[in-house]
């Protein structure tokens, strides 16, 4: 399998060049500007919220409406997957720097393992990707890392055998499976964590009052997820998305202990702590006994803003790759991309099965 060049350590949005043609060499391009998108498209092409809020001319809703895609969108699409090539066209290349040692695989579950919905109860995993995801199970230590409660992440997924860190990886839990073989290989010790496990009143108490606050606002739906909120607004009127940033704002303001971030038409309330799926991956990389060692190629696929966090912390060690799902050019600190969950399923497929051709498997 051929090798691939090092990932860069240094800054955590740096972009990764296409892996060139045997016998070439290549150089990191610059970091590529975002392709904008008009707001009146993202129903269809479920584009990421990747800005903050702004400060002078607007929120970054109006930020997003004002966004039009005309300038040179394939020319700038082309560049942009240059900098973040395609796992599947360059698979050997991404995972040349897995030879001879431990994968670990971390799934995000919305946008990576199901397609995005506009009611999130209906974000249902088909059997077809379920049986993708249990065969690399089989192979590779795997974790679910969700924005999710991990109760509802385990309901869609329902393979004992995973790791589940939901709630942005504040309420983690291995396998419930004991005779799963990484379990043992870690000494068979159960693993177990909650971080912010005082925020849960206050994240209760801020449910109802948002709850409340949400019934003016058609569409628009609280969801609780335990250790964070999430507001989905995907089915509210355009002209009333300022209105649902208000209203959480307005509540928000109470509540100095959390904190405000953006996703894929929803906003996110999560305790101020220093920690996020980043944070996760790298407690799951301890736990297995991989803290610190050479020996391990940790996979990180996900497609919302906050899966950045896990991103950097690759790009921080060095080691293993990030994969951002998106059809669309964004700032990301994942080396590759895959389009969508139909591309997730075909690149789960393929590390099980390299060549395609047999029961092969890879490195273990």
């Amino acid at each position: 399998m051929t090798k691939h060049a090092g990932f860069p350590t240094d800054e955590a949005v740096t972009t990764v060049a296409a892996p060139a043609p045997a016998g070439l060499h290549f150089t990191p391009f610059p970091l590529p500007k975002v392709a904008t998108r008009d707001c009146k498209k993202l129903a269809a092409v479920q584009v990421d919220i990747a800005a903050p809020a702004v400060a002078v001319g607007g929120s970054w809703f109006e930020s997003m409406k004002a966004s039009s895609p005309r300038r040179s969108a394939d020319a700038e699409h082309g560049d942009w997957m240059e900098k973040h090539p395609s796992a599947l066209t360059w698979f050997e290349a991404a995972l040349g720097g897995a030879e001879g040692k431990q994968i670990v695989m971390f799934l995000d579950y919305d946008g990576t393992l199901s397609p995005i919905v506009e009611d999130p109860d209906r974000a249902v995993m088909s059997e077809e990707m379920r049986d993708a995801v249990r065969r690399v199970a089989e192979l590779f230590p795997t974790a679910i890392v969700s924005g999710r409660c991990r109760d509802k992440v385990f309901n869609f997924v329902k393979l004992t055998e995973l790791y589940y860190a939901g709630s942005h990886g504040m309420d983690i839990e291995g396998p419930a499976n004991q005779s799963n073989k990484h379990v043992q290989a870690n000494g068979g010790e159960a693993v177990h964590y909650q971080a912010g496990s005082e925020f849960l009143p206050v994240i209760e108490e801020m449910y109802r009052t948002l709850t409340a606050k949400m019934e003016s606002i058609t569409g628009a739906m609280v969801e609780h997820n335990k250790y964070c909120l999430s507001v989905h607004f995907r089915c509210v009127q355009e002209e009333e998305w300022n209105a649902v940033e208000e209203e959480v704002r307005s509540v928000l303001k109470d509540y100095p202990n959390l904190k405000l971030t953006h996703g894929r038409k929803v906003l996110e309330i999560r305790p101020s702590i220093k920690w996020d799926k980043g944070k996760a991956l790298e407690f799951l990389l301890k736990s297995l006994g991989y803290a610190g060692r050479s020996d391990v190629f940790p996979i990180y696929v996900g497609d919302d803003r906050t899966d950045e966090d896990a991103f950097k912390v690759l790009r921080g060690m060095g080691q293993g790759i990030g994969i951002l799902v998106s059809k669309f050019p964004k700032e990301t600190a994942a080396s590759y991309s895959l389009r969508d969950p139909a591309e997730v399923m075909e690149f789960l497929r393929k590390m099980v099965n390299p060549k395609g051709d047999g029961p092969e498997k890879m490195m273990t």
